[in-house]
């Protein structure tokens, strides 16, 4: 399962919810079926909808697999 507290801890240099984005994909694309958002992204540019993004991302690149 792929937690979001999990990559920003271990990602700690990623400033910005683009780079976000990108992590997520590839945690999915590395074989992670689940996804879970137990906090809210600490960025500037985290927008509203940050939730349907975040999930959009994921799936779409499980979907790719």
């Amino acid at each position: 399962m792929l937690w979001l507290s999990e990559i920003l801890l271990q990602n700690q240099d990623v400033d910005s919810f683009e780079e976000l984005i990108l992590l997520v994909r590839a945690g999915a694309r590395n074989g992670e079926r689940f996804f879970r958002m137990d906090i809210k992204p600490p960025f500037k540019d985290t927008p509203e909808n940050w939730e349907d993004r975040l999930e959009s991302a994921f799936t779409a690149a499980v979907d790719e697999q």
